[in-house]
């Protein structure tokens, strides 16, 4: 009986921590991709039949984004099944240089999403479709409206991994195409556990219909939990078409289950 008891515990521990880290995986998929904080125990969302992660985050570089959202889960996080995500953001750029015009770009997206989720004992995939809209304006110098385009619509289809090669690192990818303007965004992710959270490297890249151009490498901290809120800290360097010029950049995403 004793040469048994610690296999048994082993398998039970095992199992246990293979739960705990796929009710993990919906939530770090929600903010993967894009990723504004939220109040709530993850303990009790356990509990209910309609589950969200509501998250956020904001890049500040010589362009900056942010964007807001909910992710819907209709049973548990831990299993396959059906899910919705809705965003909203905006973000301003810069365009023009040496004899053209310096002007600014300012952009706010929004979509709304349908997908399915597979959960696996390496991780989980989730893919989803759905419209999305988009609005844009130029202007010159003090933000003076120089011109405004019209309400695009569109297609968005958007794809995430999260897996686990082994029990100490994390690996990421997501893929966004939309039609409203016309972009591709990619980002990949590698971690391994340190300090209470994910470290590595990650790298995207980001292009639209009017050729822009915008390529990022730098280092991540995810999961790094304080009161049960969630974060992820990006920082590097990132070069910009046509500006052709490389700069700094540093991102930051919340999230936590209501």
């Amino acid at each position: 009986m004793s040469s048994r008891a610690p296999s048994g515990e082993s398998r039970r521990r095992s199992d246990a921590s293979r739960r705990t880290t796929i009710r993990r995986v919906s939530r770090w998929l929600a903010v993967l991709g894009s990723a504004s904080c939220t109040l709530g125990d993850p303990a009790e969302a356990d509990e209910t039949t309609l589950k969200a992660v509501l998250f956020g985050s904001m890049e500040a570089a010589a362009s900056t984004f942010s964007s807001g959202g909910a992710k819907l889960v209709f049973d548990r996080f831990e299993r396959d099944g059906p899910v919705a995500l809705v965003t909203a953001g905006g973000g301003v750029r810069r365009e023009g240089s040496g004899s053209s015009p310096i002007r600014m770009r300012l952009t706010t997206l929004g979509s709304a999403l349908a997908g399915y989720q597979f959960i696996r004992d390496w991780g989980a995939v989730t893919v989803f479709a759905g419209p999305e809209a988009s609005w844009e304006a130029l202007s010159g110098p003090g933000f003076v409206l120089v011109q405004a385009m019209p309400l695009r619509m569109g297609l968005r289809l958007q794809g995430e991994v999260w897996a686990r090669p082994t029990e100490t690192t994390l690996a990421t990818a997501t893929l966004i195409l939309g039609s409203a303007r016309s972009d591709a965004y990619v980002r990949l992710s590698w971690g391994t556990a340190l300090l209470g959270a994910y470290l590595g490297p990650e790298a995207a890249v980001y292009g639209d219909a009017t050729d822009y151009r915008k390529w990022s490498v730098g280092l991540h901290a995810t999961d790094y939990a304080i009161g049960g809120y969630h974060f992820r800290l990006s920082a590097g360097c990132q070069l910009e078409t046509p500006l052709n010029q490389w700069s700094p950049y540093v991102s930051l995403a919340v999230w936590n289950a209501l």
